[in-house]
């Protein structure tokens, strides 16, 4: 069961619909894409060519990033390449636009950092990982500040920022998820920023079952995509975040004593999430939300349950809001990326030939 609290996550689902097949609406959207593609392409060939210019940092850059708008996976990708790159002996840092943020000048991650400041998604990086994070809407700018505060990282990757050339990158990871190119058209008509033919050196497909079909949609028939999942085996009380229940605790007490349990998301494809939560055998009621939602409408209020878990992107802006921050019915679930550790060897490899800070 679901419930759409909010007009703009009806839109969201109106377009996402629209988007993965190519319909009547698509289909008269489908020159103005053409327009789109060609103005996106010129802004990419005058990069390339220098006629606008672009700035290279001293240290390699990594760019994890999508071409289908919306959420695909990026945060928890970044947040394993950091661990991964961590394990292999290099010192990394993460600079990102901060979408949600106030959006003012760079402006580093602490700890003492709030969503409203700094974005959820770097928050969130922070506080798994732990190195050095810096936002700012100038990714070169933000990059330099960066290094000049942590002088001894000497890796930078960058959580989206795939069109912001003006920042040169020596690695670039698309992601995609299990919506594959959607209907292959690009923005308004389908759901993508680039063709997906787009040059990148890595493929990475967030979904449990990666089939021929999804894989040649996402344009990796030179090179066989890499596989992401992401699995959660328990939730965590908001407040207390050492109270902990596993999928399968709360699966029983589901089905057998009639706890009511919902499941909200504020991501880029709620649906991941709740079929996460399904897939461990959780009864839900389904409540999306819009990417980045803020939270202060309250949207629990009036939400008939006596569990609600949430995805940790979302907690870290819950915490800031002292009702919700102390409502028991809230549980955060973490998730962890898991990949072939190939991967990491393999940016690494790519960036040796750079001089490393």
């Amino acid at each position: 069961m679901s419930t759409s609290p909010t007009k703009s996550s009806a839109l969201e689902a109106t377009l996402t619909r629209n988007w993965l097949r190519r319909g009547p609406l698509a289909c008269a959207l489908w020159p103005v894409s053409l327009l789109f593609r060609a103005l996106s392409g010129l802004r990419a060939a005058l990069f390339r060519v220098g006629v606008l210019k672009s700035s290279r940092l001293p240290v390699p850059v990594v760019v994890v990033g999508n071409i289908y708008i919306g959420g695909t996976g990026k945060t928890p990708l970044t947040i394993w390449l950091v661990q991964a790159l961590q394990a292999a002996g290099m010192t990394p840092g993460v600079i990102s636009r901060g979408h949600g943020g106030d959006g003012g000048s760079v402006r580093e991650v602490s700890a003492a950092s709030t969503p409203a400041q700094v974005g959820d998604e770097p928050l969130l990086i922070k506080q798994r990982t732990g190195c050095p994070v810096m936002v700012g809407r100038d990714r070169a700018a933000t990059g330099r500040a960066l290094l000049a505060a942590h002088p001894g990282v000497d890796i930078l990757l960058t959580d989206d920022g795939l069109q912001h050339y003006a920042l040169q990158r020596d690695v670039e990871i698309i992601l995609f998820d299990g919506r594959g190119a959607g209907n292959g058209w690009l923005l308004p008509a389908g759901p993508l920023r680039e063709p997906v033919s787009r040059w990148r050196d890595f493929t990475v497909v967030n979904t449990p079952v990666l089939t021929d079909e999804l894989a040649r949609s996402v344009g990796a028939a030179g090179a066989a995509p890499i596989q992401m999942t992401l699995a959660g085996a328990h939730a965590e009380q908001l407040r207390d975040r050492g109270q902990r229940r596993t999928f399968a605790e709360l699966a029983e007490a589901s089905n057998r004593a009639g706890l009511r349990v919902a499941a909200a998301a504020g991501i880029g494809n709620p649906a991941r999430f709740f079929g996460m939560l399904k897939a461990a055998g959780l009864r839900i009621t389904e409540l999306p939300l819009p990417d980045h939602h803020d939270f202060q409408d309250r949207p629990f209020d009036a939400l008939d349950a006596d569990l609600i878990l949430m995805t940790e992107k979302d907690a870290v802006k819950c915490a800031q809001i002292e009702e919700l921050r102390d409502d028991p019915r809230l549980w955060v679930v973490p998730v962890t990326a898991h990949l072939d550790g190939a991967l990491a060897d393999q940016i690494v490899e790519k960036c040796r030939g750079r001089s490393i800070a």
